[in-house]
């Protein structure tokens, strides 16, 4: 009886490996193209429809905050408030500070887009700009469609749930100039200074899946950073375009994708410690979410090393 186990056992996991190696190579990574709407967006106030500017071309703005917002009627409104009270409070000291906000819609069934025009209604098109995506492409879709948009030297994405206070923004700003190499740099807010709190709150089993998750990050992707996943990062205007021109991922293990990208083409990459708190209104399942981010890990891994994708080093 033993004997037997041990054989079905045996049998199993090469088995096991194989399904789990197909679902990976078989896993389907197909980015839109962009739709004629997403190149434009709307003046709420003369209701004329502008073409958005290009990544490509020369910055105009000191700072791009894009926004990536999914079902955010509730939770928008406060992330815009913190916000704005520190870009208008740093403007007012430095008149060279000039900055736009990028809220992408990403396909959402609810009045988020509408919500989001308020805002820029009240500031102007100038300040506030609304990027309504077609359809749901997931938070790295959002994200990078927000990137092509902007016309910042820095552009910052910050998750619309508001879980990372923006008066932080100087931390990752002043590590970003000390360490830019050849206009080239990327600064990650980092929880990592939280963990031992944070692991105290969660259950056992959430604290394992965190655990299994960085081990894997490490292991098949990201060496150089702790914290992945905090959805406050900045790059240099020149970074981003290496970086978001060249990704696949559009959902939540875009992060992984793009620091892989990074760390590939020899970008610095920082962590700077962040405050950030749970903001009620998650719409992730941390069991299915983690399953589904260590899959897409392994898949990224996977096309990468087999050469079906490739991170060609442009000329700059």
């Amino acid at each position: 009886m033993i004997e037997q186990l041990g054989i079905i056992f045996i049998t199993l996991i090469p088995l096991g490996l194989v399904v789990l190696f197909s679902i990976c190579l078989l896993r389907s990574f197909k980015m839109a193209p962009r739709s004629e709407n997403e190149k434009h967006y709307q003046d709420p106030v003369t209701k004329s429809r502008q073409l958005f500017p290009s990544l490509k071309d020369t910055h105009s703005k000191y700072l791009s905050v894009i926004i990536p917002a999914y079902k955010e009627v509730d939770r928008l409104p406060t992330m815009i408030r913190d916000t704005m009270d520190y870009i208008e409070q740093r403007q007012a000291k430095d008149a060279s500070f000039t900055y736009e906000l990028i809220i992408v819609d990403d396909g959402s069934p609810d009045k988020t887009s509408e919500v989001a025009l308020t805002y820029s209604a009240q500031y102007g098109t100038d300040i506030v700009r609304v990027l309504t995506l077609d359809a749901n492409r997931g938070k790295g879709g959002a994200v990078r469609m927000g990137v092509l948009s902007a016309r910042g030297q820095w552009i910052l994405f910050a998750d619309a749930d508001g879980a990372t206070q923006f008066s932080d923004f100087p931390k990752l700003e002043k590590s970003g100039q000390a360490a830019m190499k050849n206009n080239d740099v990327v600064v990650c807010g980092s929880r990592r200074h939280l963990e031992t709190e944070s692991v105290a709150k969660r259950s056992a089993f959430r604290t394992l899946l965190m655990y299994v998750f960085h081990f894997e990050v490490w292991l098949f992707a990201v060496k150089s950073i702790r914290d992945t996943q905090c959805g406050f990062k900045l790059f240099s205007r020149q970074a981003a375009e290496k970086i978001f021109t060249r990704m696949h991922v559009e959902r939540w293990a875009f992060d992984v994708e793009l620091l892989y990208i990074a760390e590939k083409l020899n970008i610095p990459i920082l962590e700077a410690d962040v405050n950030w708190q749970e903001i009620p209104g998650s719409k992730l399942d941390p069991f299915a979410a983690s399953l589904q981010m260590g899959i897409d890990i392994l898949a990224i891994w996977f096309r990468y090393i087999l050469g079906i994708w490739t991170i060609h080093r442009k000329k700059d």
